[in-house]
């Protein structure tokens, strides 16, 4: 269930960036943490590393949960850094469609970072009862 729901965030915020990526472009603008010229890039790729990762979560292919961990570690540090400047922009995180506040955004991400650590420590513990089991 927390997989599944962790893997929809990610394909629905990606799809929803992915949809207008000007729009997202011009959000990441408000940051000032990248050159003009690298924008239109990460606008498209960020989202789609976002839907990709999002769907190899969904599916239990390898690599899905951490690149979602890692992303959220950049999400977190990036909302972090909006904080810290006091930035008055929304997050980016679903679209142009979806305002929610830096803080809130910072949040959410901190327990979606949670979610990823409970699925890392099922996904160990899972392994290790498969490997102590009796032939």
């Amino acid at each position: 269930m927390i997989r599944g729901v962790l893997a929809f965030l990610f394909i629905y915020g990606g799809g929803l960036k992915l949809a207008d990526p000007k729009a997202f472009a011009a959000t990441l603008s408000h940051y000032d943490l990248l050159p003009e010229m690298l924008l239109p890039v990460v606008a498209v790729g960020l989202p789609a590393l976002e839907v990709i990762a999002g769907i190899a979560l969904l599916f239990n292919l390898p690599g899905g949960l951490t690149v979602i961990t890692g992303l959220l570690a950049l999400f977190v540090a990036v909302l972090g850094y909006g904080i810290l400047t006091d930035l008055n922009v929304d997050c980016g995180c679903f679209g142009p469609a979806g305002q929610q506040s830096l803080r809130q955004a910072f949040i959410r991400d901190l327990l979606l970072i949670g979610a990823a650590s409970f699925l890392y420590y099922t996904r160990r513990t899972r392994a290790k009862l498969k490997t102590n089991r009796l032939p």
